[in-house]
C-alpha cells in the first residue's frame, strides 16, 4: 500500500496497542475469529477503534465525506421527511451515528423553518470523541436550540416519532461467507508467521456453522465450479432492526445507506464481495493494514432489512435511490432558496446537489428505506419512484 499516506508514529502506535488486544483475543479463541469480530475490534474497541480511538475521521481532512458534510440541502429536503413522521405520530427525533453533528444542526434548523421542531433530539453516539465533535458543532451552529438535544447511550426503552441512520448500517460487523464446490466456509482471522519471522494477521476458513450456516443458506449463493465466492452476511444489521422493532411504538426508521437490494448483491459477477477499507480518501482492500486506522465497510443488503423489520412487525413503507428520495423531498426546491443562479453560492450548491443525486456519483448507489409503525398513507420520500418491489 506505497499509494497511501503513511500514518503518525502516534497513530501507528494507537494501532499497535489494538493489534495486541486482537492477538490476544485469538489466544483465548484457539487462534481464530468470525471476521466479524475483528471488525468489531477494529472499529469500536474502547479508547482503539477506529471510531472510538479519536482520530478525525469526517470531511477533507480525514478519510471520507458523508452527504451532510457535502451541503446543508441534503438535512433541509431530509427534513421534509422528517417533520411528516413526526406529525404522524410524536415529536421526537433520533438520530443513530451523527458523525460531526452537522446533520443534526441542519436538520434542527430547517425543521424550526417550518414550525416542527422536536421536543427531543436524541443522539445515539458511542464515540466519545466524536460526541464532543457534535457538541462543539451544535453549540456553533444552533446554540438556541442545542438544549434540545442529548446523547444516548443505548437504544430507548420504548420510542415514538423519527428515526434517522445515515451510513450506520454499513459499518456494522459482518461475517464474511466463501461458497465452494467443496461447501460453504466461513472466513475469519488467524496469525501466521511469514518467512522473515514475523507473525501477521491472516484470512482462515472453517467450515459455516451456526447462525450463519443457517443465514447463508437462505441466500442461495453461487457455488463456483473452481475457485471461490466471497461476499457478506450482515447478521448485526437484521439483530438492530429487529431491536429498534420492540421499541417503536409510532413513527419510522429512515435508513440511508449504498447497497443493494438481494437480487443484485449476490450476483453471481460480484464474486470478491463488497467490503472496503477507506484511509484519507483512498479505497483498499486490506482490512489488517493498520488496525484501528482505517474504516472498514461492506455494501447494505436491503432485501435483509426488508425481512428482518417485516418480521419483527414493521411496514415496509418505501425504498428508493437517494436521489429519488431527495427530490421527492424537495431538494431542488432547497436550492433554489440559496438566491440568484449565477451566484457562487448557488453554483456552489447546485455542483453539491449533483454529486447527491447524479447516478454515476451518490444518486443510485445510495438507497433509502423506511420502515414504521402506525403510520398511515405513503411517506412523502418515496411518492415516485418507489422500488419495494424490488426488495
Amino acid at each position: 500500500m506505497s499509494s497511501l499516506p503513511q500514518p503518525s508514529a502516534d497513530a501507528l502506535a494507537q494501532s499497535a496497542r489494538l493489534l495486541e488486544t486482537i492477538e490476544a483475543e485469538l489466544a483465548a479463541a484457539a487462534g481464530w475469529i468470525p471476521f466479524a469480530r475483528y471488525m468489531e475490534l477494529a472499529l469500536y474497541a474502547p479508547g482503539l477503534g477506529y471510531y472510538s480511538g479519536g482520530a478525525r475521521k469526517f470531511g477533507p481532512g480525514g478519510d471520507f465525506i458523508t452527504a451532510p458534510e457535502l451541503t446543508p440541502l441534503f438535512g433541509q429536503a431530509l427534513a421534509a421527511q422528517v417533520e411528516q413522521v413526526m406529525r404522524a405520530s410524536a415529536p421526537a427525533l433520533i438520530e443513530v451515528g451523527a458523525g460531526t453533528g452537522l446533520l443534526a444542526a441542519d436538520l434542527l434548523l430547517e425543521l424550526e423553518r417550518r414550525g416542527c421542531l422536536p421536543e427531543r433530539y436524541g443522539i445515539l453516539e458511542l464515540s466519545g470523541e466524536l460526541r464532543e465533535r457534535q457538541f462543539d458543532t451544535l453549540a456553533a451552529k444552533v446554540p438556541h436550540l442545542a438544549a434540545r438535544v442529548q446523547w444516548l447511550d443505548a437504544l430507548p426503552e420504548r420510542f415514538s416519532g423519527a428515526v434517522v441512520a445515515n451510513e450506520v448500517l454499513d459499518v456494522m460487523p459482518v461475517h464474511l461467507l466463501v461458497s465452494r464446490a467443496e461447501g460453504l466456509f466461513e472466513r475469519g482471522v488467524a496469525i501466521a508467521t511469514d518467512a522473515a519471522g514475523i507473525r501477521r494477521l491472516c484470512w482462515a476458513d472453517v467450515p459455516a456453522a451456526g447462525a450463519v450456516a443457517e443465514g447463508a443458506r437462505a441466500l442461495a449463493l453461487p457455488v463456483p465450479h473452481s475457485g471461490e465466492y466471497v461476499t457478506e452476511l450482515n447478521l448485526a444489521g437484521k439483530a438492530w432492526v429487529a431491536a429498534w422493532a420492540e421499541r417503536l411504538h409510532a413513527g419510522a426508521l429512515l435508513l440511508i445507506d449504498y447497497g443493494y437490494p438481494r437480487a443484485e448483491y449476490y450476483l453471481p459477477s460480484r464474486s470478491g464481495g463488497t467490503l472496503l477499507c477507506y484511509y484519507r480518501h483512498h479505497a483498499h482492500g486490506d482490512p489488517f493494514l493498520w488496525p484501528g486506522l482505517n474504516d472498514i465497510t461492506a455494501f447494505v443488503d436491503f432485501t435483509a432489512v426488508a425481512e428482518a423489520g417485516f418480521e419483527a412487525g414493521l411496514d415496509v413503507q418505501g425504498y428508493t435511490t437517494q436521489a429519488q428520495f431527495l427530490f421527492n423531498c424537495g431538494v431542488l426546491e432547497c436550492l433554489e432558496r440559496r438566491g440568484a443562479r449565477e451566484s457562487a453560492d448557488y453554483i456552489r450548491a447546485a455542483r453539491a446537489v449533483q454529486r447527491l443525486t447524479a447516478p454515476q456519483e451518490m444518486g443510485e448507489l445510495f438507497k433509502v428505506i423506511a420502515l414504521s409503525r402506525a403510520i398511515d398513507g405513503p411517506l412523502l420520500g418515496f411518492a415516485r419512484g418507489d422500488r419495494t418491489h424490488a426488495l
